[in-house]
């Protein structure tokens, strides 16, 4: 990617169910958290508890990969550094994802530089929808990482991106896909922002830590 999401813009990872949605983005808001960045998650289709035991599972790792020298205290910023918020998928909308970050500005302060949306229902949502999310972003100086699920069947546009996100592909900046492959967990980039040039993406996770296994650049 070129410089990676930025301020105000929306990025869109897509898998099948139990790929590893949540777990890559966490692994994307413990990069920021661990650089002292604030980060908002925001859940409509899990329980708190067990976005918290992502957090957990997948820093240890971090922390065990990178050898910190400090673990307690890097985990204690991050945690400092985060806020997870679970709300009703049913009648979400970009007004009340607008709500909860104006919450947690009023009442703690908090002022998140990326925000990770789970859930949001891409099926029944329209370009005018994304534009208030990407008008959120920018109102409020972050990058909104989001997830959408896809299914075997669905079908997919010349870029090789499935629906939900087909019909969507202009109002979104990045676009990433996840499948497993039954020994790692390869991510494809699809679409990086307005470059036409899409370089291919050779990533690879290891399916229970969500870690790197392997990069490699063609050519």
């Amino acid at each position: 990617m070129h410089g990676g999401l930025g301020l105000g813009k929306l990025g869109v990872v897509i898998a099948r169910h139990g790929v590893g949605k949540t777990a890559f983005l966490v692994g994307v808001a413990l990069d920021d958290l661990m650089r002292g960045k604030n980060v908002l998650h925001v859940t409509l289709d899990q329980p708190l508890e067990k976005v918290v035991a992502f957090y957990d599972d997948i820093f240890q790792d971090l922390a065990h990969s990178q050898e910190l020298e400090d673990v307690w205290q890097a985990r204690l910023d991050c945690e400092r550094n985060r806020r997870i918020q679970c709300s009703r998928a049913v009648n979400f909308s970009p007004a009340k994802l607008k709500e909860i970050v104006n919450f947690w500005k009023e009442t703690d302060n908090f002022e998140p530089t990326a925000i990770i949306l789970e859930g949001f229902p891409f099926a029944s949502s329209s370009d005018e929808d994304l534009a208030k999310l990407r008008e959120i972003a920018s109102e409020f100086h972050c990058e909104l990482w989001m997830s959408a699920v896809t299914t075997r069947s669905a079908e997919r546009n010349s870029r090789g991106v499935p629906e939900p996100i087909a019909r969507l592909e202009g109002s979104v900046d990045v676009i990433l896909t996840m499948a497993h492959d039954g020994n790692a967990v390869h991510v494809g980039l699809h679409k990086d922002h307005e470059n036409t040039d899409v370089s291919e993406l050779k990533l690879a996770l290891d399916p229970t830590t969500m870690l790197l296994m392997a990069e490699t650049t063609p050519g």
